[in-house]
C-alpha cells in the first residue's frame, strides 16, 4: 500500500494520519489480505529559514510518531526523504552584478536567475540569503533578483540584507531539490557546481557558455 499525507511536514503530529492506514490493515486483514509493505511517501520537513538543524533528530521524531501510528505493523515500511537529504545536500552560490535603486525600492542583481532556483518564482518559497563573508552595516530591505527580464525573475522581496555591491558573493541555502532547472529564451547559461567542502572542494560542472546554449539549433 503506498499512500502520501502531505508536504513539508514540519510537525511528528500530522503523521498520525498513519492511523487510518493502519484500521484499513486490519480492516483487509479480517477480510483475509494480509499486506507485506506500507510506503508512507515522502513530505518530510526541512527548515529554510537558516540556523541549527538537527535532521537527525527530526528523523527520530518523524519515524517515532508513524512507528507509533501503526503500532508494530510487522511488513516493511517504506518512507520517500527525497527532498528533505538532497535540500541539504547544497547551496546557491552567486555574484552581486548591480545594486539600482528606484524610488524606495532597492534591487540587488545578481548573475543568478530563475532557472537557478525557481521556488520563489513559482510559490513565493523563503530560503535564507546571505553575504558569503560576514558585510558590516545596517541591514536593511531589498529586493534581490535575476538578470532575467521577467517579474518573477527573484529570489527575495523585501528581504534586509547587510549592505553590498557589485561583485559581493551570497549564499542561498537548501536550493538543491528544484536548482539548476533549464527553460527557453532568455534563460542564462547554467552556472557552475562544487561538490564537498573547505580543502576537499573540487569543481564537478563548468559553467555553461552562450556556445552551448546555441549547440543544438540548427538553423
Amino acid at each position: 500500500m503506498s499512500v502520501h499525507i502531505g508536504s513539508q511536514i514540519r510537525s511528528a503530529a500530522r503523521w498520525r494520519a498513519m492511523e487510518r492506514v493502519h484500521k484499513l490493515v486490519l480492516q483487509l486483514r479480517s477480510d483475509g489480505i494480509t499486506l507485506k509493505a506500507i510506503d508512507a511517501g515522502g513530505g518530510l520537513g526541512i527548515d529554510y529559514h537558516g540556523g541549527i538543524f538537527d535532521a537527525a533528530g527530526r528523523v527520530a521524531e518523524y519515524t517515532g510518531a508513524i512507528d507509533a501510528a501503526l503500532r508494530g505493523f510487522a511488513g516493511r515500511l517504506l518512507l520517500e526523504p527525497g527532498r528533505f537529504i538532497v535540500a541539504q545536500a547544497g547551496a546557491l552560490v552567486a555574484k552581486v552584478l548591480q545594486v539600482k535603486r528606484n524610488g524606495k525600492k532597492t534591487f540587488v542583481i545578481t548573475d543568478a536567475a530563475m532557472n537557478d532556483l525557481i521556488r520563489p518564482a513559482l510559490y513565493q518559497a523563503f530560503h535564507e540569503i546571505v553575504p558569503v563573508r560576514p558585510r558590516r552595516g545596517r541591514p536593511r530591505a531589498v529586493d534581490i533578483v535575476g538578470p532575467v527580464c521577467e517579474t518573477g525573475d527573484f529570489f527575495a522581496r523585501d528581504r534586509n540584507l547587510s549592505p553590498v555591491e557589485p561583485g559581493t558573493w551570497w549564499r542561498c541555502s537548501m536550493p538543491a531539490r528544484t536548482a539548476w532547472r533549464k527553460a527557453p529564451t532568455t534563460i542564462p547559461p547554467s552556472p557552475r557546481r562544487g561538490s564537498g567542502g573547505g580543502a576537499k572542494a573540487r569543481l564537478i560542472r563548468r559553467r555553461e557558455t552562450i556556445g552551448d546554449l546555441l549547440a543544438p539549433e540548427m538553423v
